[in-house]
């Protein structure tokens, strides 16, 4: 068999550098047709760099590429497409205001012609949309506002957007990342189906049961160098783990010391103002603990802690904030309360993503830098910002750099160094490991460890069962917006969980 048989594609020592940052070192990606190729690494090891350079969003320094025999350099996306590269993004980029169909189609509409005249063919573009969504088994109407579809549906449409192109390599991003378990499956059947098509899938996630349930060959990433690759039955997640931090992790969660005191935070009766949400909640936070809080999806954790926090209307019910009855009505409330909120939504409600790491530190906390003239101290807010960052390790050329430019793992360092430059009593995270690598989440777990030690409280959300139990020391379930049970840490356990988890389901 021919070389140009064996790999369908191939990228040669590609190498490419930033302004104080080496993104890629003579990285050489193999992919065999029919295949699904898990590509794997920390935050910041050069993954997604890796893939814009292929699509054209980023010109390599060095290095060549070789696609179906011929050696390339696609100029741009559109470029890419055309040839047969697709590429599904983390970050969804559909727009909005728009429909269904307009999106799948944008750039490339149907055309009929009237005389001189070339119009877009709208009959034919929601034609074409159902006997795609037909062919993919999704139930989505072509002319639904996008904005009105859920956002799982929304990732959805982008993986038929890729699909529609008949490429020959799709780069899947972090697919399932907004996805529920009964969509990832789906997803799953969408990609074998591909495969047997002959259509090659570089996968890219942080979720190792995902990858070991659909790959057939693993390339892991570390510091901008390509480590290994190797097929996926010779792995397993301890092996994994090791080639993408280069140290053994058989402790995923450091120790937590928690010596619990008074009640910090207390919870009496809560029922939303939105009556699908949740209803007659009370619970305790007690000082220096992590209290997980686990559900299905749709359990309505997120709107829970979204009204603590001031964000969400509340029908009925008290917040107690050090035995005083307090009243939240907005953020600002909640922070002056010692309340900061981790939103589950990075880029949607999380960074201000055209501003500096140093602006997105310190915007919570510009009251406390005010001098007498209420002119802000800049010095004194670099100095904290760049310290905190440093804490978490936020790998960036600078601190001016926008947060937009960084890595999804390093963006959400930053939004934890927010929260800790107001050094908040209590402190929300809704799912603060969202999408990133197991190097980077023990650096958070680190930090909440650090807190705790340090008598500060913290509630969190987390969809990944092995967090709850190795990070909380108390697990509080929710059901379809009721509190169905909380365990304590020597009696929670994935079984126990899960049963209250679907009590009401």
């Amino acid at each position: 068999m021919s070389q140009q048989q064996d790999f369908v594609l191939e990228m040669r020592n590609i190498s490419k550098s930033f302004p104080g940052v080496k993104a890629l070192d003579n990285v050489t990606l193999k992919v065999r047709p029919g295949t699904v190729h898990a590509l794997m690494g920390e935050n910041g090891a050069g993954k997604s760099t890796l893939m814009k350079c292929l699509f054209g969003m980023y010109r390599k320094d060095e290095g060549e590429i070789i696609f179906k025999g011929e050696n390339v350099e696609f100029q741009s996306a559109k470029n890419a497409l055309e040839s047969g590269v697709s590429m599904i993004h983390q970050e969804l980029s559909n727009v909005p205001d728009r429909y269904v169909m307009e999106n799948l189609w944008l750039g490339r509409e149907p055309l009929h012609r009237i005389g001189p005249l070339a119009l877009v063919d709208h009959r034919k573009m929601a034609a074409d949309t159902v006997e795609l969504m037909k062919n993919l088994e999704m139930d989505i109407h072509p002319r639904s506002k996008m904005s009105s579809v859920s956002i799982s549906n929304q990732q959805g449409c982008e993986i038929a957007k890729a699909v529609s192109y008949n490429a020959s390599v799709v780069v899947m991003d972090e697919p399932t990342s907004s996805l529920t378990e009964k969509e990832v499956n789906h997803l799953f059947k969408i990609i074998n189906n591909l495969r047997d098509q002959g259509v090659s899938i570089i996968y890219i996630s942080h979720k190792m049961s995902e990858i070991f349930q659909i790959a057939d060959e693993i390339s892991v990433m570390r510091d901008g160098q390509l480590v290994a690759t190797k097929p996926a039955a010779e792995l397993d997640d301890d092996k994994l783990i090791n080639l993408m931090v280069g140290r053994d992790m058989s402790h995923r969660f450091p120790p937590v010391e928690f010596n619990t005191g008074e009640v910090l935070l207390r919870v009496n009766n809560l029922t939303a103002s939105d009556p699908r949400s949740f209803k007659d909640i009370s619970f305790e936070l007690k000082r220096g603990e992590i209290l997980g809080l686990g559900g299905l999806v749709g359990a309505q954790r997120t709107e829970l802690v979204e009204a603590i926090f001031g964000l969400r209307g509340i029908e009925s019910g008290t917040i107690e904030v050090n035995g005083n009855e307090v009243v939240i009505n907005s953020p600002r409330d909640a922070i002056g309360k010692g309340i900061g909120l981790i939103t589950e939504d990075r880029r949607g409600s999380g960074i201000f993503p055209l501003l500096s790491i140093l602006d997105n530190t310190s915007i919570p906390s510009l009251d406390a830098y005010r001098k007498k003239s209420s002119l802000l101290n800049h010095r004194k807010i670099e100095k904290d910002s760049v310290q905190v960052n440093k804490q978490l390790r936020t790998k960036t050329p600078n601190y001016e750099t926008p947060i937009q430019n960084l890595s999804g793992g390093n963006q959400q360092k930053v939004i934890v160094a927010r929260w800790l430059m107001t050094s908040p009593d209590i402190l929300i995270m809704d799912e603060p490991t969202r999408g990133i690598d197991v190097g980077a989440k023990y650096e958070i777990y680190l930090i909440m460890a650090e807190l705790i030690k340090q008598g500060k409280s913290i509630i969190m959300v987390s969809s990944e069962m092995p967090e709850l139990l190795g990070m909380a020391n108390r697990v509080m379930v929710l059901c379809n917006g009721k509190h169905t049970g909380t365990l304590a840490r020597e009696e929670a356990d994935q079984e126990s969980i899960m049963r209250l988890a679907a009590q009401f389901a």
